[in-house]
């Protein structure tokens, strides 16, 4: 790895939303015991564990997920790398957490990867083949597993001014079909990418990783 390689990966950062209401879960879904832990320290773990040197979760009013957060990283001993965004109204949706996550990001950051704190399954080596694919701040880049993209993206900083501009309950999802062959695919073993948790159910098939 060149001194290149080195600089530019520890600059990267990690985002993980985490201030949705969980309407069709009925409520309470970040903090739904998976596995012994809540379901939102799973996207938590795989951040951490991942080449990003700080980890912005945003947040909303719930004060269970905000412990829930807080004590996920401290277990790990990684409460150093956290910073808690707090997102003005999540009842926005998707792309004001989105927004205020990605204001929060340092100016040096080459790029970030964006996790949902509903999917708790994504293998920790999907985010570094993602950085091991990483060239610069014009990157955008996605796993694929069976052909079928899915979650997290990492953006390069390029985009970073585009995530900031972001609203309504889409997230980056526009902007991922609108990126055309500048989106690049990296193929992965890992059906972790597909698996949110909407539904009480979809636990049941969180335990078992599919």
């Amino acid at each position: 790895m060149t001194q290149r390689d080195t600089t530019q990966r520890a600059a990267l950062g990690a985002i993980v939303l985490a201030a949705g209401r969980g309407a069709r879960f009925g409520g309470g879904k970040l903090t739904a015991p998976l596995n012994g832990a809540p379901l939102v320290a799973g996207a938590l773990l795989t951040a951490f564990l991942s080449p990003a040197r700080r980890v912005f979760v945003a947040i909303g009013p719930d004060p269970a997920v905000r412990e829930a957060v807080e004590a996920t990283a401290s277990r790990i001993a990684a409460a150093d790398r956290l910073t808690l965004v707090q997102v003005e109204d999540p009842t926005e949706g998707m792309g004001a957490s989105l927004r205020a996550a990605a204001q929060a990001l340092p100016d040096d950051a080459a790029g970030a990867f964006v996790l949902l704190g509903d999917m708790p399954s994504i293998d920790p080596e999907t985010l570094q083949r993602l950085s091991r694919a990483f060239e610069g701040p014009l990157d955008l880049i996605a796993p694929t597993y069976l052909g079928r993209r899915g979650h997290p993206v990492l953006f390069g900083a390029t985009w970073f001014p585009a995530l900031r501009a972001l609203s309504g309950d889409e997230g980056a999802r526009a902007l991922l079909e609108s990126a055309g062959a500048q989106l690049t695919r990296i193929p992965v073993e890992d059906p972790g990418i597909h698996l949110d948790v909407d539904r009480p159910e979809d636990l049941a098939r969180a335990v078992e990783g599919r």
